[in-house]
């Protein structure tokens, strides 16, 4: 079996920095939307927790199978005591607000399927469009405008986003701007601290995707939606920090 730093195409000595830029090379190759599959990339996506959280063992450190299973790997965000070491993605939690319901249900890995506010508004769809989505599937759209990929729990959206690769608008990362700002189709997002959203932009399903984490097992969203009226208002000036493309 290859070892995570087969996976991410790196040597066993590799730095963080080695870690990280293998990684968004190898998630996009890896991506469903550009001719990978969702099997590869979420085998990338375990490579990376692997590598990064420093439990990975290299190929020629590996036990072979037939002297006996290799030592159990601790999963990243996993506690050593009492914990739960499952591999399976839904059964971890990876922050202390975690990913349950409100209502304390187990945490999952979110579907989360993505679609660019530019591309709406060029096309001259709607956001409240029932087919929405499934149009935009049709629609032959670069991955960086529409797409699917995996939320683990305990990421907010944002995290996810930028973990796959995707540099989706943000500015101040703490719920005090909307430039983060995603409309939410389908499912649901949790945000757990307060934020600048009016009681009106929440009703019609806004969230911002900085602070809010994925809570369904599927979720519908549009990004990218910052310059919509009552929106507009709340943003904040791009920075030099900000990595998604240049207002117009």
């Amino acid at each position: 079996m290859d070892s995570p730093y087969d996976v991410l195409g790196l040597d066993a000595d590799a730095d963080d920095t080695e870690i990280e830029r293998a990684y968004r090379r190898r998630v996009k190759e890896a991506h469903p939307d550009r001719g990978g599959s969702m099997e590869e990339f979420q085998r990338v996506r375990e490579a990376y927790e692997a590598a990064i959280s420093g439990t990975a063992v290299p190929a020629t450190e590996a036990v072979p199978e037939s002297n006996g299973a290799a030592p159990p790997r601790k999963e990243p965000g996993v506690a050593e005591s009492g914990a739960d070491t499952s591999t399976d993605p839904a059964d971890r939690t990876g922050g202390e607000h975690g990913n349950g319901t409100a209502n304390g249900s187990e945490a999952t890995t979110t579907r989360v399927e993505y679609l660019n506010y530019e591309v709406v508004a060029d096309h001259g769809w709607e956001i409240d469009d029932d087919d929405l989505f499934e149009t935009a599937s049709d629609a032959d759209l670069d991955a960086d405008d529409y797409g699917m990929f995996l939320a683990e729990p305990g990421e907010t959206l944002l995290e996810a986003a930028e973990q796959r690769g995707f540099a989706w608008p943000f500015a101040c990362r703490g719920g005090a701007c909307a430039n983060c700002a995603v409309a939410v189709v389908e499912g649901e997002l949790d945000s757990t601290v307060d934020n600048v959203l009016t009681d009106d932009l929440v009703d019609r399903g806004f969230r911002l995707s900085c602070i809010g984490r994925p809570v369904s097992e599927t979720l519908r969203v549009v990004y990218n939606v910052k310059h919509l009226p009552g929106l507009e208002d709340l943003r904040l000036p791009a920075d030099r920090f900000e990595r998604a493309r240049a207002d117009d």
